[in-house]
């Protein structure tokens, strides 16, 4: 485990429910405890691999203090203590083995995120949210294993089944930490860390718009 991947010691800037600084700064395991409202940035990878539209998950470590194991955005980051969104991108390269820009990610919104699913912890987060495209298998990342166990590409159609439709379970691609190569998996409505507004759905619709070149995109 990196001390990066979970330093409890690492500032935050405490921001009001509107985004706003407070002009507070705290530790990250006091942010998660007291339920402070905090800056993130996810960043979701979605292409086109073998003619299937398809979109990117995260299995998170099982050692982080938030919501282990679950199935979350391709990466996210917390934006620390004076941090930009920009410099927060350095996790994508921490965490998945290739470097981006701002300038080649497409804003998709700002998402009010929530979790008490941790005992213990309350995690409020103010989340900038981004579509990465990248045609092709997801291969080409490296997972770092101190940061998550795995990455899953999961088809298109099928999260929006999941989650439009019900289905409990869809076949997926899975890249672990440590290998280059994509093995099949089962993957099953239980395993996402999805909220109660269904995030990764509204990804999905969001990336599908992407895809057929609708103009105006948002979650």
């Amino acid at each position: 485990m990196s001390d990066r991947a979970q330093d409890p010691n690492e500032l935050f800037d405490v921001l009001t429910a509107g985004g706003r600084p407070t002009g507070e700064a705290k530790a990250r395991a006091s942010v998660h405890r007291d339920g402070d409202w905090h800056g993130s940035i996810h960043v979701w990878v979605y292409g086109i691999d073998r003619d299937e539209p398809y979109l990117a998950f995260q299995r998170r470590g099982k050692f982080k203090d938030t919501l282990p194991r679950k199935l979350d955005a391709t990466v996210g980051g917390h934006l620390r203590s004076g941090e930009s969104a920009d410099e927060t991108l350095r996790e994508v390269e921490e965490e998945i083995g290739q470097p981006v820009t701002l300038a080649e990610l497409q804003p998709i919104g700002v998402r009010l995120g929530v979790s008490e699913e941790t005992p213990g912890v309350v995690d409020r987060e103010i989340q900038r949210v981004y579509l990465w495209r990248l045609d092709g298998p997801i291969s080409v990342f490296t997972p770092n294993p101190d940061e998550l166990e795995s990455l899953i590409q999961l088809k298109l159609d099928d999260v929006l089944a999941i989650f439009g439709d019900g289905v409990v379970a869809a076949d997926a691609l899975e890249l672990k930490a440590g290998s280059a190569i994509l093995t099949p998996t089962l993957i099953t409505v239980s395993e996402f860390a999805a909220g109660i507004d269904r995030y990764p759905f509204r990804v999905a619709i969001a990336a599908r718009n992407a895809l057929r070149g609708d103009r105006y995109i948002s979650i």
